[in-house]
């Protein structure tokens, strides 16, 4: 048996899920073989995931989304390998409850992150977006990494995508050289550009609270930076605007497309490969996968979609577990789900869902036993 899920966010972490899951399954079928591999798709939770399957714990304190000090994890293997999860510098939970600063929060922090990761020995980063309280385009980790952007009178250009309205000129000649050599992925699962009805501003910026003048701001904002940008690095520029991922966690796809070099790839592909998913699928019999809430999002590059299609495509049966479950069964089977266990139908009050989620857990998978494995 194979537990591969993802978190269930608010609730339980991947590696609390697997506990719980187990326990349950080994109430109804004791001594069951099981084995786990936490998972995430690049978003929070994803360096989690990493130092569950083993890699080492780095932690680096950095400039929050505020400008307020955090410090920040992320996680390192002996081979050169790091995860980087740009919600762990520059992501909504640094900020206060019910507070967000939608035209200067600062992407700043993540580009040192990346660089105590690159001084910490790495080689290659995976690098999990998600989760941001930003929308600058990921200018301020640029200007983390070293490039200069100005405004008319040759000052730095201040902190948020709001700023970015008055940016002037472009140098990203003093990038940090080891950028060159190392290889970045950036792992998500949004392909929108950065600009636009379906770019970072207009689809993301409201749930950072962002006001429709706000968007509208923004979305000016960051299409000047671009140009600007293109005045400097030509039509590729102009290119990765537009590329799949580009509008990620308020667009700091795009600063990592057209600054870092970054290769775009799903999430969960991405990390599928770094976890050892592969090696872990090959001796299994059945896998269970799951999230908090198995929704239509769920299909579009989540990570419980990922670990079913891979289960699939070795021909395993896949089940999921889940908080709450807001798919038809025609979408599941689609999906190569055979089954979802949803908490909810065994307590239908959401907020004790989640207070009571480990032991409601181990009842739903303990029922999954019974039904699927008996």
């Amino acid at each position: 048996m194979l537990i591969a899920a993802d978190k269930f966010k608010g609730s339980l972490t991947a590696v609390e899920v697997a506990a719980h899951v187990t326990a349950g399954l080994r109430r109804a079928v004791p001594g069951l073989d099981v084995t786990a591999v936490p998972v995430a798709d690049g978003g929070d939770g994803t360096v989690a995931a990493a130092l569950a399957a083993g890699f080492t714990r780095h932690e680096a304190r950095v400039t929050g989304p505020t400008g307020t000090p955090v410090t920040a994890t992320f996680a390192l293997r002996g081979d050169g390998t790091a995860v980087v999860e740009m919600a762990e510098a520059s992501g909504l939970q640094h900020l206060p409850p019910g507070v967000f600063a939608p035209l200067t929060a600062t992407t700043y922090g993540t580009g040192e992150l990346l660089r105590a990761a690159l001084d910490a020995g790495a080689t290659s980063i995976v690098f999990g977006v998600g989760g941001s309280a930003t929308t600058d385009g990921g200018a301020g980790m640029l200007a983390a990494l070293g490039a200069r952007l100005l405004d008319a009178d040759g000052a730095p250009v201040g902190p948020g995508g709001g700023a970015l309205r008055s940016l002037a000129t472009a140098d990203l000649s003093g990038l940090d050289p080891r950028l060159a050599t190392t290889d970045l992925v950036l792992a998500g699962d949004v392909d929108n550009p950065l600009t636009g009805p379906k770019g970072a501003p207009a689809v993301y910026g409201p749930q950072k609270g962002a006001s429709e003048a706000d968007v509208a701001e923004l979305d000016t904002a960051l299409a000047h930076y671009a140009a600007v940008l293109e005045r400097t690095l030509g039509a590729r520029a102009a290119d990765c605007a537009l590329a799949p991922g580009a509008g990620a966690a308020g667009g700091i796809g795009y600063g990592a497309l057209v600054g870092l070099g970054a290769t775009f790839r799903p999430g969960i592909d991405v990390m599928l490969e770094v976890l050892g998913f592969a090696p872990a699928l090959a001796g299994a019999t059945f896998v269970i996968t799951g999230e908090g809430s198995l929704d239509e999002q769920t299909l579009h590059g989540k990570a419980p979609a990922g670990v079913a299609a891979a289960a699939r495509a070795a021909g395993l049966d896949v089940a999921a577990v889940c908080g709450r479950l807001r798919l038809a069964p025609e979408a599941l089977a689609a999906a190569g789900i055979r089954r979802a266990y949803p908490l909810t139908d065994l307590e239908s009050d959401p907020e004790r869902c989640m207070a009571q989620a480990g032991p409601l857990l181990e009842r739903a998978a303990e029922q999954l036993a019974r039904d699927l494995l008996s």
